[in-house]
């Protein structure tokens, strides 16, 4: 009754896939504690550095009338291509790898030359065969474009080298596009001031006065376009100098209606516009419509100035003269 080893049960013993588990188990339990005991003793060493093989060096083939370009400058190329194309920005770099060289061979420019059968005017295809009516390419078949003489393409190249030479002598005038920083000219002040800036053109500084007390409206006054010192708004009569009514007709921009001049008005049915000084009552000179409270005031804006009858006139007169005299 006190033994110290059980018999195993006969009962439960293991069968099939359980029996081959527990072996397996049993086994990876056994070499565990093996190498648990056996890990103490054993020093690690440390592990070779396996460098990789060097990549043998690619040459290329030579070919007769080729030239050795980067592969980068390809992948350039076709990237600006689509750029423009597209519309994308493609970095060459990110696209394919850029390393090495490439061969390139320039051939000269061919022309597809095109041919006819003489009988049906089908065009021929690759072969040498109509393809409706079965007819075999002969002499009478036209050619587009004709073959030409040695001396018609050496008149060919004189042409074309005269046209270049033509294009390089009168050369069209490309605009500048340069975007470096613009050059200013400055002069230091006597007084020790700011600067002065060369600013090329002169321009004239234009002054408004009040017409009712005659006192110059300055820009930087309280309400803008009022005098200071009667509050008088800026209005058609008060005068300008330098006066420049040939470009405003109508009054100068953002004035109001004067007492003298109120502006000029358009009738509202044909846009005819009235005489400057014109009463309400007058008759459009068109339509015979009579100036009423609908007819508007024509926005004050430049407008051209139309051109002297007596200058266009002069200028008739002296291109007639011309004409006599050559013919």
């Amino acid at each position: 009754m006190s033994s110290s080893a059980a018999p195993p049960r006969e009962g439960k013993e293991k069968k099939g896939m359980d029996k081959v588990l527990y072996k397996v188990k049993d086994v990876f339990r056994r070499r565990g504690g093996r190498k648990g005991a056996s890990s103490a003793a054993q020093t690690t060493a440390p592990a070779p550095i396996l460098q990789p093989p060097a990549a043998p060096v690619r040459r290329l083939p030579e070919y007769e009338g080729a030239t050795r370009i980067p592969r980068i400058q390809i992948h350039e190329e076709r990237a600006k291509k689509l750029g423009a194309r597209f519309g994308l920005e493609i970095k060459p770099s990110e696209w394919h790898s850029s390393e090495g060289d490439v061969l390139r061979v320039d051939k000269p420019v061919r022309m597809r030359i095109h041919r006819e059968c003489h009988r049906c005017k089908s065009r021929f295809g690759a072969g040498n065969v109509c393809p409706s009516c079965q007819h075999t390419r002969c002499n009478h078949c036209p050619r587009y474009p004709d073959k030409q003489t040695e001396a018609e393409r050496q008149a060919n190249r004189e042409k074309r080298e005269a046209l270049i030479q033509k294009h390089k002598d009168m050369a069209p005038i490309i605009p500048s596009y340069d975007y470096s920083p613009q050059i200013i000219l400055k002069r230091p002040r006597k007084t020790g001031t700011q600067d002065l800036v060369y600013k090329g053109r002169p321009r004239m500084r234009v002054r408004r006065y009040c017409h009712v007390c005659e006192t110059l409206i300055t820009s930087h006054s309280k309400q803008a376009r009022t005098c200071e010192k009667c509050n008088h708004k800026r209005c058609a009569d008060c005068p300008r100098y330098p006066d420049n009514k040939k470009s405003y007709p109508y009054g100068y921009p953002n004035d109001e209606p004067g007492a003298i001049f109120k502006g000029v008005f358009a009738c509202h049915e044909c846009k005819t516009k009235f005489d400057p000084h014109a009463e309400d009552g007058t008759q459009c000179s068109k339509c015979g419509h009579e100036k009423c409270s609908q007819c508007r005031r024509v926005k004050p804006r430049k407008v051209e100035p139309e051109p002297d009858p007596a200058v266009l006139e002069t200028l008739r007169l002296r291109m007639a003269e011309l004409q006599t005299s050559d013919s």
